[in-house]
């Protein structure tokens, strides 16, 4: 019988971790958070002290049930969710179900890697539960709900009902809104760079851009200005002024801390925050090596760190010589500071051992997994390895009277030195080189050239806008701004978007929806402290001290909630209610002659007739790039209204796009879900898509209510013949990276897979 029970936060964390321990041990998994705050009602008694009150999550009642009796039957028991703040306030919730007061057998174990070492090492080293990195997850959890509670009624009242406010998706709304509106007020400048191909004593031929007129640096503005300039080049004669050539050092970046594996993937791959992090999680927690069984690949994900430990460093300083030469590891180790703030319980994110290259485990793993594991193992690697090592030229080239002065630049790799394993880069940190790869002749100061090819052109530029951001760039905005941390980018950034105040472009670039301006807007005029980045940069720091043990939580919270609570009471008073705003407009109502205004509904601005309730006149609008509003003319469909024979039209409700007579709604009410051109097997009527009481989406026949049709499918159909059958239609199955179709027919069982990409660029490592 085991002595012992493990319990950690994952299963599959679990799985791996049971191969490690042996018989004395019980592993089992809470599967995330076992108690929180109540969902219907606030769950803070502000007035004694912000006296949380949690309770055991319904869907965990069971999982919580199964716990107690297997730590009724153990002698010790060791808490092992994730070494964070959430992992903290894991344990003790857990501990305060089952400890029974029986203290002395409960012990808290920190696993940074979920390797046979890492399990027991930790094992052999349990420590007490934390107090103080529990209180600072108490209060962030507590902030959140006081914000999102207070604020998110106010913004029901004035705007639309179902709309939230957060501490910190506020305040990342409010990067992507102050970005937009930046781009929408940009003026483009124009600008010349000027050029020449030149060639001297020796080949090859080169280019050569204007860099100086008169002493000072070339600004060309006008068409006319370069004309002017390109013809004084192509008559002038070129000399070589100035040789300058240096060595010049490119160091390797340091190991991956959470946010800079999230850009990467951004970058690289265009995966979002919360892709990349999912494929991090499953090689923490341990993948199926085939024979080898299963092991976690990397240490912690969640970590804003740049220390490596000293067994890592050594097994790194042994793998580069043998296998990049001994010319590729520096005289001593690379050290890392970490940016200031940084919690440094954890090290960078690392292969947990270099026994397992990429190219031995890929077989094992999922595509993503696999591009994630990868950017870790070479970005460890090459942060150990010595320096890139580039011969750099810079020519000054002059014309005789000295007026202009041309510059060429080249860059040749002389010593690849970490990018042996790197390669040339397009991660987050890496900005290039000037002119690399550019080979330039073999000159010396006095060398006479001469214009060749083109001779010399002009090329007109503008200046460009500040790019929108992706959800790499917003991570890197954040960190650097200080607004949340490594454990909450990804889901600060899925909230943004599922609440639709962002959206997401082709690209992956975000953009402010019409609904994320109103709400930032709101929220920024009267609740400016909140929505302040330096506040909530504050905050985190504040957070930060109680988990040090050098603040209280309960002096944070109520030096918080005072002022912030006055600020909610006025808001309540002041804010505009904007579902009740009516702006004039050009545009008269075709029907009764009235002037038509814009307003706020559910579905975002529309035009209204002004004669409502007597004129229901509504027509959709479409907000574009420029902050401007083109009205959405509602196609017709080849579909006759059932009820009184007039063709319906698209029209779009709360639950996405469906038909409606072209009568709706004065003269006929029929409404109608969307074909999607398959019929039912049963009874032949359309299948369309439906959505239950519960909200989940499903689809079903047309005439179920009529007939008492009972055909239903949870997988999207689709109108392909199956090839192997010869039914009508495939259903659609599984999401987003691995997806495919299959055969519903009973004893088909047609299944072919297909490769999905989540977002819309993607590279290969």
């Amino acid at each position: 019988m085991a002595k012992n029970l493990l319990i950690v936060e994952s299963p599959a964390k679990a799985r791996t971790i049971k191969k490690y321990v042996g018989r004395d041990f019980l592993v089992r998994a809470s599967v995330g958070h076992v108690k929180d705050l109540p969902r219907k009602t606030i769950g803070v008694d502000v007035k004694h002290g912000f006296k949380p009150e949690y309770v055991v999550i319904e869907k965990k009642k069971k999982i919580l049930a199964d716990l107690k009796k297997a730590a009724a039957s153990v002698q010790r028991i060791y808490l092992a969710p994730d070494p964070d703040r959430e992992g903290e306030a894991i344990a003790w919730h857990i501990a305060s179900e089952i400890q029974n007061g029986e203290e002395g057998r409960i012990f808290r174990v920190l696993l940074h890697e979920i390797t046979k070492k890492g399990v027991q090492k930790g094992l052999a080293n349990p420590v007490p539960l934390d107090t103080h990195k529990f209180e600072a997850q108490q209060a962030r959890r507590i902030l959140d709900r006081l914000v999102g509670y207070e604020v998110s009624p106010v913004l029901w009242k004035k705007i639309r009902r179902g709309l939230s406010a957060g501490r910190v998706q506020s305040v990342a709304v409010r990067l992507v809104v102050e970005r937009e509106r930046e781009i929408l007020a940009f003026v483009p400048q124009e600008y010349w760079i000027l050029a020449c191909d030149l060639e001297g004593p020796q080949p090859p031929p080169f280019t050569a851009t204007l860099s100086k007129v008169d002493g000072a640096k070339a600004e060309v503005r006008t068409g006319g200005e370069a004309e002017a300039i390109v013809g004084a080049l192509r008559k002038a004669t070129w000399r070589v002024g100035s040789v300058e050539r240096k060595e010049r050092r490119r160091n390797p970046p340091p190991p991956y801390a959470t946010a800079k594996l999230q850009q990467d993937g951004s970058q690289r791959f265009g995966f979002g925050a919360k892709r990349t992090m999912r494929a991090a999680q499953s090689l923490y927690e341990g993948v199926e090596l085939g024979e080898e069984g299963a092991l976690g690949l990397i240490t912690y994900m969640r970590t804003d760190s740049t220390r490596i430990s000293d067994d890592a460093i050594a097994e790194v300083r042994a793998l580069i010589p043998e296998k990049y030469g001994p010319e590729a590891l520096p005289e001593e180790p690379r050290i890392y500071k970490s940016r200031k703030g940084a919690q440094d319980a954890h090290e960078a994110i690392r292969p947990t051992s270099l026994a397992y290259p990429p190219e031995r485990v890929a077989a094992f793993l999922e595509p993503d997994q696999v591009k994630v594991y990868t950017m870790v193992w070479q970005r460890f690697v090459a942060s150990q390895m010595t320096s890139a090592v580039y011969d750099a030229t810079g020519v000054d080239i002059v014309e005789e009277s000295g007026r202009y002065v041309l510059r060429a630049t080249g860059q040749i790799l002389k010593s690849p030195g970490y990018l042996a394993v790197y390669g040339v880069s397009v991660d987050s940190d890496d900005e290039g080189a000037e002119g690399e790869g550019k080979r330039l002749p073999e000159l010396a100061d006095g060398d006479s050239l001469r214009l060749t090819g083109a001779g010399a052109r002009g090329d007109q530029k503008f200046t460009q806008p500040p790019p929108r951001f992706t959800e790499g760039t917003l991570v890197k905005e954040m960190e650097e701004k200080r607004i949340g941390r490594p454990s909450t980018y990804a889901s600060i950034l899925s909230t943004i978007q599922d609440r639709t105040y962002v959206e997401k472009m082709d690209g992956g670039k975000l953009r402010p929806t019409e609904l994320g301006f109103i709400v930032n807007d709101k929220l920024v005029q009267h609740f400016p402290e909140i929505l302040d980045v330096d506040f909530t940069a504050q905050m985190e720091e504040g957070l930060d001290l109680v988990e040090e043990g050098e603040k209280d939580w309960k002096a944070l919270l109520k030096a918080f909630y005072g002022p912030f609570h006055a600020t909610v009471v006025k808001a309540d008073k002041e804010m505009e209610i904007v579902k009740a705003r009516e702006e004039p407009t050009e545009h008269v109502c075709e029907k009764c002659g009235k002037p038509m205004v814009r307003k706020w509904g559910r579905m975002g601005t529309f035009l209204a007739c002004s004669g409502y309730p007597d004129c229901r006149n509504t027509k959709q609008l479409l907000r574009k790039d420029d902050g401007s509003y083109e009205i959405v003319e509602r196609p017709t469909v080849d579909v006759t209204c059932a009820e009184c024979g007039r063709p319906m039209t698209i029209k779009q409700g709360r639950f996405g796009e469906f038909l409606a007579c072209t009568g709706y709604p004065a003269d006929c009410k029929a409404t109608r879900p969307l074909p999607i051109g398959v019929n039912c097997p049963k009874c032949g009527s359309e299948v369309v898509k439906r959505t239950s009481r519960k909200g989940k989406t499903f689809w079903g026949c047309i005439s179920w209510a009529k007939t008492a049709c009972d055909f239903v499918l949870w997988d999207k159909p689709s109108a392909q013949p199956c090839p192997q059958c010869g039914a009508k239609f495939l259903v659609q199955v599984g999401r987003k990276v691995a997806s495919g179709t299959r055969c519903v027919t009973e004893g088909c069982g047609y299944k072919k897979a297909t490769e999905e990409v989540e977002e819309t660029a993607a590279a290969t490592v």
